[in-house]
């Protein structure tokens, strides 16, 4: 029989060029190669129609998002109640294929009691409300740090629309402990992305790497963290590529000739950058989900350095160097700066890689718990 699958997604997944969406983006990939037949939801607001999309889905619709103010004062959290659409359920209703809620922005109609008796499948890309309080704690705007502090309770409260799932397929292993231990059928499903093998260049780059959208606050901070506390005392070149940085970050890169900020970088060029840098340094100061640029700097770069964050529970620690002081970290800097990058690390992440983030392998486990238990 024919496998179909209703996908909602929080947003249009092409071009994909940000976590979540390549997330969404190279699952329906995956899926679609292992023929699914995909319906795909897409709600907008900013990105464009993609043609693209219609490689992997049998049908492909859209919804505009709604973002007037009004709804930040719904007892609902605004990235879910934004997302809601009757034409979406009508279509829903028009057969009995089990539906993939992409992150719990997408859950508004989770609990809809028309969807009752169907197979509901939830993918949570992160413990929203830890990551939106998280986002509050370094957001410097009065009014961005207002909204996600507002929608912390909100998601909190919301979370336990989980309860009407059939399956939770949680991004992370800390995720799926943490939602294992409040709701039942929770699986681990790792993150899907790009990259697939290993292309690390042999021998030595000339720069240090930070890449990520600047935008987000969390990134923002962790750009200023290399900048002041460990690139600002060290001689080594570090490029920090992403958009919109903010205007405290060009003030402090501008002190320093041997640091550069590159924005407006298309998709290929970031991923160049990170063939090219001698080390990739990935401090985060959020525990959640599952960092995609991680794993897009150690199947495509040379020497990684982080923070414990940034990979605790993940399995990626043997691959990276981990530090957690400045003055550890710095040492990390320059000792990685001249070590040649080596074919026994290219094999190192091979092994480890391979057999925890490969595409394939995690939508054949996806497929069989959605249709064993869909019968």
């Amino acid at each position: 029989m024919d496998k179909h699958l209703h996908v909602i997604s929080f947003d249009v997944p092409f071009p994909a060029n940000y976590g979540g969406v390549i997330d969404v983006y190279y699952k329906l990939k995956a899926l679609h190669q292992l023929g699914v037949k995909i319906h795909l939801h897409c709600f907008e607001y900013g990105r464009k129609p993609a043609t693209e999309l219609n490689e992997f889905c049998e049908e492909v619709h859209y919804y505009h998002r709604s973002t007037t103010r009004s709804n930040l004062f719904r007892r609902r959290p605004f990235i879910a109640v934004t997302r809601s659409s009757e034409e979406m359920v009508k279509r829903l209703l028009a057969d009995d294929h089990p539906i993939l809620f992409e992150g719990l922005h997408s859950c508004y109609h989770l609990d809809d009691e028309r969807l009752m008796n169907r197979f509901k499948i939830v993918r949570t890309h992160n413990i929203e409300h830890h990551y939106y309080g998280n986002l509050a704690k370094v957001e410097k705007d009065f009014f961005k740090k207002y909204y996600f502090m507002n929608e912390v309770s909100k998601l909190e409260r919301f979370e336990r629309t989980l309860c009407n799932a059939q399956l939770i397929a949680a991004i992370s292993k800390a995720d799926t402990e943490y939602l294992d231990s409040k709701y039942p059928n929770v699986n681990h499903i790792s993150a899907f992305h790009p990259n697939g093998k290993v292309e690390s260049a042999l021998g030595k780059g000339e720069f240090c790497l930070y890449h990520g959208n600047l935008e987000v606050g969390e990134n923002n901070e962790a750009a200023l963290y290399l900048v002041r506390n460990i690139f600002s005392a060290l001689k080594i070149p570090l490029v920090i590529a992403g958009n919109r940085p903010s205007t405290e970050l060009k003030q402090e890169v501008a002190k320093y000739p041997h640091v550069q900020l590159r924005v407006g970088l298309k998709t290929d060029e970031i991923h160049q950058l990170i063939r090219d840098a001698q080390v990739n340094v990935l401090p985060t100061f959020q525990a959640t989900g599952i960092k995609l640029k991680l794993l897009a700097a150690l199947y495509m770069g040379r020497h990684c350095i982080v923070n414990s964050p940034m990979v605790e529970n993940t399995g990626l620690e043997p691959l990276c160097r981990v530090e957690d002081t400045d003055k550890r970290y710095s040492q990390a800097v320059v000792n990685l700066f001249e070590k040649k990058f080596s074919q026994d690390e290219i094999a190192k992440r091979e092994e480890i890689l391979y057999a925890r983030f490969c595409n394939a392998v995690n939508a054949e486990k996806l497929v069989s718990l959605i249709y064993l238990n869909n019968g």
